[in-house]
């Protein structure tokens, strides 16, 4: 036997907190960020939103809906 085998055990083998076949564990999503449409129009019909370098626009109808072009 092997000197280093008697100071160090064997460390057990992980074991699977699921049980084989099971569905893999889902992360939560954060709470997503609510902003009332009045703050963000604050008087306009439109706004301009700049992600990662492309404009779109988020424009009120008559109607009050929302229309998301780019």
């Amino acid at each position: 036997m092997r000197a280093d085998a008697m100071t160090n055990p064997p460390l057990p083998k992980p074991t699977s907190a699921a049980p084989p076949g099971a569905a893999p564990a889902r992360r939560t999503a954060p709470e997503p960020v609510r902003i009332d449409s009045a703050q963000l129009f604050a008087g306009a019909v439109e706004v301009q939103i700049d992600h990662f370098g492309a404009v779109y626009r988020l424009k009120q109808t008559a109607l009050g809906k929302l229309i998301l072009t780019k």
